[in-house]
């Protein structure tokens, strides 16, 4: 699904994924949400803002907030793009209907050059319909675009025992979105990370601080060009 491997080693990653995936749902459904911290200080004035929207995957779970991909990228921006800061506004157990009902009040509070939008792994766990994610999505979308931001989508991906046609859809919904309204799109956060078993927390499934460079490193790619 994710890399070319043998047929062993996929079916045993996969089953690790499947594993992974089966105690995010546990956690989606019964962890109490949490927002992350802003990740940089305060802005100096005039400084461009990115706004981050996403789930415990973006708000840096069971790590020190300051260890978190996204904090790492606003110490990079910190270094290499004067004039930007990074606002975390990402909840853990967060939903795409959560993100569509906060994004205008977050809009308006932080007004923001640049928008990443990480959700959607919660809804494709719960087993939400794709129709309604897509339009979460496409509010959050629209709304930014509305407020003259930038956008980066970025996506996940469902295992397969949620069958073909849910899996499909469900990837399809970010690339769709992304070719409709012409936006900057990553296809899959944990790409770097997927089938390394080290990579993650004890509850398999949150990545490990030694793996949030990596998954800095792979957003700043899609990141990166909104910011010239």
């Amino acid at each position: 699904m994710f890399l070319n491997l043998n047929r062993y080693g996929a079916r045993r990653a996969c089953m690790q994924w499947l594993a992974s995936l089966s105690l995010l749902l546990l956690v989606a459904l019964f962890a109490r949400p949490v927002a992350a911290q802003t990740a940089s200080a305060a802005p100096a004035k005039g400084a461009r803002t990115i706004l981050v929207m996403g789930d415990s995957l973006s708000a840096a779970y069971g790590l020190a907030p300051a260890q978190g991909w996204v904090s790492l990228t606003g110490d990079r921006i910190g270094k290499t793009k004067p004039g930007w800061r990074v606002v975390n506004a990402s909840i853990s157990g967060e939903t795409t209907a959560g993100g569509a009902a906060r994004i205008a009040a977050e809009l308006q509070r932080h007004t923001p050059a640049v928008v990443v939008i990480a959700l959607g792994a919660n809804d494709g766990l719960r087993g939400l319909p794709l129709a309604q994610t897509r339009a979460n999505l496409e509010k959050m979308v629209k709304a930014a675009q509305a407020g003259k931001a930038k956008v980066l989508l970025i996506g996940m991906r469902m295992p397969p025992n949620y069958g073909p046609d849910y899996t499909r859809g469900f990837e399809q919904n970010f690339s769709a979105l992304a070719k409709q309204y012409d936006i900057a799109l990553l296809p899959f956060l944990l790409e770097p990370i997927a089938l390394d078993r080290s990579a993650y927390q004890a509850d398999n499934l949150h990545p490990v601080a030694s793996a949030q460079p990596k998954l800095r490193d792979h957003v700043w790619k899609a990141l990166e060009p909104l910011l010239r």
